[in-house]
């Protein structure tokens, strides 16, 4: 089959795809309707998950062989531990926000935390980095599309810009090329399941979401 893998993976994936980018999470967040209470929860369950992505990532480290692909990986793991851990944690202070173990219990956040941390260790690397892609791609997607929305809070603000920036664009760009380059010599059904698991990713991100809105 000729063409990018990435792109099958979007076309065959497209009503998952198109439902979390244009998830009510979303669309509330973009129009500045989103509840100060839905906000929280999303800030608590998603600083969590940004804790999990660490080992995640630590996870395709270890199994990649080519340095290069070593050295993106361990940049973008200080990307999640500086930038990212240090916006939630400005985030939680300044809303007073304290862990919540039953909303992290949620079976809907735990679906996505489990899931994606088992693809993490059971998985291979292009398995991986299809699961980070599938999320990533997502995540620049709907930033990208609603970077210049009216919204008052400037955390909100925030949060779109930095997934709407030019490096995590360029790093969302860096895995959907990894996973073309990787996935272009496997065998057709191998191909199939990695156009599967991208599909996954994004049901467990739209159950994810559902989870942050009351």
């Amino acid at each position: 089959m000729t063409g990018r893998l990435t792109d099958r993976m979007l076309s065959e994936n497209a009503a998952d795809f198109a439902a979390m980018v244009d998830h009510p999470f979303v669309l509330a967040l973009a129009q500045d309707s989103l509840s100060d209470e839905a906000f929280d929860r999303y800030l608590l369950i998603e600083g969590a998950f940004v804790d999990t992505a660490i080992t995640i990532l630590a996870h395709a480290v270890t199994k990649a062989t080519d340095l290069e692909d070593r050295r993106k990986l361990i940049g973008s793991l200080h990307a999640l531990a500086g930038e990212q851990m240090d916006f939630f944690a400005a985030a939680y202070a300044a809303r007073g926000l304290r862990p919540d173990p039953a909303l992290q219990a949620d079976p809907r956040v735990a679906a996505f935390r489990d899931g994606m941390l088992a693809i993490a260790r059971e998985g291979d690397l292009v398995q991986i980095l299809t699961a980070m892609f599938a999320a990533e791609w997502m995540y620049w997607t709907w930033c990208d599309r609603h970077r210049d929305a009216a919204i008052r809070d400037p955390m909100r603000r925030d949060w779109i810009a930095l997934h709407a920036a030019t490096a995590f664009r360029a790093q969302a760009e860096w895995l959907r090329d990894r996973v073309d380059a990787l996935g272009a010599g496997l065998p057709c059904d191998d191909q199939s399941a990695l156009v599967a698991l991208f599909g996954r990713v994004q049901r467990l991100e739209i159950g994810f979401h559902d989870a942050a809105l009351l």
